[in-house]
């Protein structure tokens, strides 16, 4: 069977299915010269440089801004976001990272920037050029995106911010960052704002490299007094958190669609696992307990791809806002890819507790996506408001 036959189901299209068949054969070849082996440990910030050099070299990160500053679409397209990330995640973290943080990094930009700022930044986001940054979360503001303490005040023709930010994905790598912060229009978030802050400008500087279980280039960022021009502004003054979550909604079924790729990849490896394991005179995969595991793993998998297929489709072909639907792709996708891949590792035994094996490194790659861009138990929340606003 095609690596890429799932996605023969009507949510996508014969250049839908081109493309994550020609990604998918370039991503086998690009693993190994990128990454060399290593799968990014020895340097990950280096490593993941060189996927966003590798991929914009590729055109692969067309799909991440607008055909007018040298896009693939006019409009960015959920269902070819999902495909790059299930697609690249299938054969390594960081190359699925690096793809959509140059999106989530500029699509702010792409959403509610100016031209001016449009022309600065997104052709080079396109080509490789630039690497982007999306820095919102904060020491005590991470679901609770309200509480923030960072502060922009406007003094004269300028900006000038203060605080700190953390967990910040691409942080000390990144040539700019879209950086919220409160200016205080109104209460909560209505008052926050959103900028782009270069790397490099006085009174920003990488406070602290923060390690995680899955190899990431993540830094806590420092701004004391940083001063960038008013024309860095993106949307209005108080729009920040309105720009911010029309972000994430694009993004976030990408997000349920990495998952699947990992999850993808688990049930790969099983299946070898399964088939060439001799013990008690017979295979693995003999066992009916084997086989009641893989049936369970690919039930979890088509589930959540049905799930996360219908939210891209919903937001390119019908134009509906798919805030939980997104939502419940992600719950499905990341809850259930951590079991498929729980169950690989059991499947391996010893060896798939091993440091450097393909299911030990899934392990740790898949824990992270069930809490970032909204955490399993913030997505009830919103499913379950939206039910219930729904039936007023």
């Amino acid at each position: 069977m095609s690596r890429t036959a799932h996605l023969g189901v009507p949510f996508f299209d014969a250049q839908h299915r081109a493309f994550a068949a020609e990604l998918d054969q370039w991503a086998q070849h690009a693993v190994d010269d990128v990454e060399d082996g290593d799968a990014g440990h020895a340097d990950v910030g280096a490593t993941c440089v060189r996927w966003v050099r590798t991929l914009g070299a590729a055109g692969c990160l067309r799909h991440c801004v607008p055909a007018s500053f040298g896009g693939a679409h006019e409009v960015l397209q959920s269902r070819d976001l999902v495909i790059a990330r299930e697609t690249l995640a299938r054969h390594s973290g960081l190359a699925d990272f690096a793809f959509t943080m140059q999106g989530l990094g500029s699509g702010p930009i792409s959403l509610a920037g100016t031209d001016e700022l449009k022309r600065r930044y997104l052709p080079r986001v396109a080509e490789g050029a630039a690497v982007a940054a999306f820095a919102l979360t904060e020491a005590e503001a991470g679901s609770d995106v309200a509480a923030m303490s960072t502060a922009a005040r406007a003094e004269g023709g300028d900006y000038v911010i203060d605080g700190e930010k953390t967990f910040i994905s691409n942080g000390g790598i990144a040539d700019f960052y879209v950086v919220f912060a409160r200016t205080g229009e109104a209460p909560g978030a209505r008052g926050i704002s959103a900028f782009v802050v270069e790397a490099g400008t006085p009174g920003f500087d990488v406070a602290e490299r923060i390690e995680v279980v899955a190899p990431h280039p993540l830094a806590r960022l420092r701004f004391d007094s940083c001063r960038i021009p008013a024309s860095r502004l993106i949307g209005a003054p108080g729009e920040g958190f309105k720009i911010a979550m029309r972000t994430l909604d694009i993004f976030r079924a990408g997000v349920a669609a990495a998952a699947l790729g990992f999850a993808r990849r688990a049930l790969d490896e099983a299946l070898v696992r399964a088939k060439s394991r001799k013990m008690f005179g017979q295979t693995l995969g003999d066992f009916q307990l084997t086989q009641a595991a893989l049936a369970d793993m690919a039930l979890e998998i088509d589930a959540a791809a049905l799930l996360t297929y219908r939210a891209a489709w919903l937001r390119d072909v019908e134009g509906v806002a798919t805030t939980r639907e997104a939502a419940m792709a992600k719950i499905a996708a990341t809850e259930g890819a951590q079991r498929v891949i729980d169950r690989a590792v059991q499947m391996f035994g010893g060896l798939g507790v091993r440091v450097g094996s393909v299911v030990e490194q899934l392990y740790r790659e898949i824990r992270p996506l069930r809490i970032y861009e909204g955490a399993t138990e913030v997505q009830k929340l919103i499913i379950g408001r939206d039910l219930l606003k729904e039936r007023n």
